[in-house]
């Protein structure tokens, strides 16, 4: 085996160095331990690795590549469909996750249909997996694979809301034409039964969607559920609404088009009078009128009295993304209170399901004082699950250049502050916490147990580049785990990758929060361990792992 005399000869020999098992970097005259190739279902087994060319990060540190399975999930998690990232190209990215799912519905259909159902229902991200699912049935198709019932069933686990169907027919046409196979029928019908309704209907066909209602029931032939007999009508009125619109009368079995009918055949100028008059938020709410619908509705502005009409039938994270429509149009403080009351509540909070970060882009855009206490509770509700962690943590956030892109072109907060929250709630639930930012430098953030979360996010800065090496030699002293908020692009650094400089049976946890290809560590075994995204699910997996229970995939 060839001997170095410095860090820089070795780093100067890397272009000719191989990964080997267990992410060891191995040069041109080393031979590669022995391995068996197995087939796990776990991410945190060791993966087998052949001898390859090592990867680099994009900050040009010696990178790990991962198992194509954990490469996936990393991905989908963080992955909002043609978002640019700070490294990585839209196009190259959407392509990546795409031809990670088109491999892995082949070699491992079970584990790949599973991921994409819980991406969609407990990860929350409603873009990725239902191009996934279409990917993933139609690699299926054009390697011959028809059997198991997996095309079928993936379709109709990524639809759970009721302009889903219309999506994934619009994905697959604009891909591969107007043939539309049966598995993708028959999933799609099976989530119509599910997902149409009169309220839905009212709320979701429009003339902005590609595909009506009506044109998908005429595509996938979807019979009604017999537990529903009003579903018969229903499906009836929207394809009459669809292709007859002049002959389409709303059913008698369903009072909320009816309803609804008789406040659109209103003059317009008598529309208004309805907002004010008594009883009339119960009126609008009778008839599924949204706040989507209300100003065109209305065919004027929504003033003070509009919004307080319709403030009682809105869900609570339609409360919280029009804040600053409330004050703008001047809601009154009663009003604006009963609002507060309902996004701060910790069972509407719980039931929402809301990534935490979602109340602190709210708290950032709401112009007025009246929201910041509300938001703040509803963001400590948000992170009841965050365990509480013995001993000593050491938790590291990523506040380099590269983390200051959006989580996606529709959200304003980006990734350096998404993690700061996510490192201070943590650090304020350990019994005993180190909070360190860094990125070319570093420092400890000063917080006490018990102050505003919201607070101890001012006193992050922005520090340039990725130094993750330099960060956890400095303060790592013999603490009892490891948590690493980043995107994982790290710079070299002679002394070897961040995970290196922590003892092997010390735990080091990185949550991914960008799903690029080359992590700054090995993951997966010897008590390193990689997450994608920032869940309220992953977090839980520190206690799980360290009290030595099961640590299977979250979907398992």
């Amino acid at each position: 085996m060839t001997r170095f005399n410095s860090a820089a000869a070795r780093e100067e020999a890397a272009p000719y160095s191989y990964v080997g098992a267990g992410g060891r970097v191995l040069y041109l005259d080393e031979e590669p331990a022995p391995h068996s190739v197995t087939r796990s279902t776990r991410p945190f087994d060791a993966r087998p690795v052949v001898a390859r060319p090592v990867v680099r990060t994009y900050e040009g540190g010696a990178g790990f590549e991962r198992d194509p399975r954990f490469e996936l999930f990393l991905l989908a998690v963080a992955n909002f469909v043609g978002q640019e990232t700070f490294y990585e190209a839209a196009g190259d990215r959407d392509n990546r996750f795409a031809a990670l799912v088109r491999r892995l519905a082949v070699e491992d259909p079970q584990w790949t249909a599973a991921m994409l159902g819980w991406l969609r229902n407990r990860a929350h991200m409603r873009t990725a997996s239902i191009v996934g699912a279409a990917e993933f049935v139609h690699a299926r198709l054009a390697a011959g694979l028809t059997q198991g019932g997996h095309n079928r069933r993936v379709v109709d686990s990524v639809l759970q809301r009721a302009d889903e169907p219309g999506e994934l027919l619009g994905y697959w046409m604009s891909r591969w034409g107007r043939t539309v196979p049966k598995p993708v029928k028959r999933g799609i019908a099976d989530a119509v039964r599910r997902l149409y309704g009169a309220r839905s209907l009212l709320k979701y066909d429009t003339a902005s969607k590609g595909h009506r209602f009506g044109d998908v029931l005429n595509l996938v032939h979807a019979s009604p559920d017999p537990a529903k007999p009003w579903q018969g009508d229903l499906f009836r009125y929207a394809l009459d609404r669809r292709h007859r619109p002049d002959r389409a009368e709303p059913p008698a079995s369903l009072p909320v088009l009816t309803a609804h009918r008789e406040l659109m055949e209103l003059p317009v100028a008598e529309r208004r009078a309805v907002i004010t008059a008594p009883g009339g938020a119960e009126r609008l709410a009778a008839a599924g009128m949204t706040w989507e619908s209300l100003a065109g509705w209305l065919q004027g502005p929504m003033d003070a009295a509009a919004w307080e009409a319709v403030i009682p039938s809105m869900g609570p994270m339609a409360l919280v993304r029009n804040l600053r429509n409330f004050d703008e149009a001047g809601v009154s403080d009663e009003v604006a209170a009963r609002a507060a009351a309902r996004i701060s509540d910790p069972d509407v909070v719980a039931a929402s399901r809301q990534f935490p970060f979602r109340y602190l882009a709210a708290y950032q855009r709401a112009p007025s004082l009246r929201w910041a206490y509300p938001l703040e509770l509803a963001l400590g509700h948000s992170l009841a699950n965050v365990p509480v962690l013995p001993g000593r943590t050491l938790i590291l956030v990523d506040r380099s250049g590269s983390m200051w892109s959006p989580l996606s072109d529709r959200s304003q907060l980006n990734r350096a502050d998404a993690a700061a929250i996510f490192g201070t709630a943590v650090a304020m639930r350990a019994d005993d916490a180190a909070l360190v930012q860094f990125g070319t430098d570093h420092s400890r953030v000063a917080y006490t147990k018990g102050e505003s979360v919201l607070n101890v996010l001012a006193r992050f800065g922005e520090l340039g580049g990725t130094d993750t090496t330099r960060a956890v030699r400095a303060h790592y002293r013999d603490h009892d785990r490891v948590l690493i908020v980043t995107d994982e692009q790290a710079m070299y650094h002679h002394c070897g990758d961040p995970t290196e400089q922590v003892p092997g049976h010390v735990p080091v946890y990185t949550w991914n929060l960008a799903g690029y290809r080359a992590g700054h560590g090995p993951s997966g075994a010897a008590n390193r361990h990689t997450f994608g995204g920032l869940t309220d699910a992953a977090f839980r997996m520190v206690p799980l792992i360290e009290q030595g229970l099961s640590a299977d995939w979250p979907w398992i």
